[in-house]
């Protein structure tokens, strides 16, 4: 449970970065970023498969560059779902959905090292 929070928190605190960095790309508030972690969440688990099914031949053809156009479709559709939250075109979906990718597993990483240590830390406490 905590671990989703963490998921959730990373997404939205990527989102952010996203925001600054990638033109065409606006996100209006935190609380927007947060309800925009949530819509991306969703898509990833019910739309982006079928997408990824339907576009297989051209992914397959491409050598999986494809992959790319899927994450910012992903991106896009998400976007047009979550208020606060705007993609302003192809492009900036994109490179929104690829730095997207890059930070929040840098984010995930950090969080996840951190509450394994929270663990460590805990677990010698209570063996001392």
């Amino acid at each position: 449970m905590i671990g989703q929070f963490f998921t959730w928190l990373a997404t939205a605190l990527s989102l952010l970065v996203v925001d600054i960095v990638v033109p065409g790309i606006d996100i209006r508030s935190f609380a927007a970023a947060l309800i925009a972690a949530v819509v991306i969440g969703f898509v990833n688990t019910s739309i982006r498969p079928a997408l990824r099914l339907l576009t297989l031949p051209l992914n397959f053809a491409t050598l999986g560059l494809f992959s790319f156009v899927v994450n910012g479709a992903s991106l896009w559709i998400a976007s047009l779902v979550s208020p606060g939250f705007r993609v302003d075109g192809f492009i900036p979906a994109i490179l929104g959905a690829v730095l997207l990718s890059i930070v929040n597993t840098f984010l995930s990483n950090y969080f996840a090292q951190k509450q394994a240590e929270q663990l460590v830390a805990s677990d010698s406490q209570v063996n001392t």
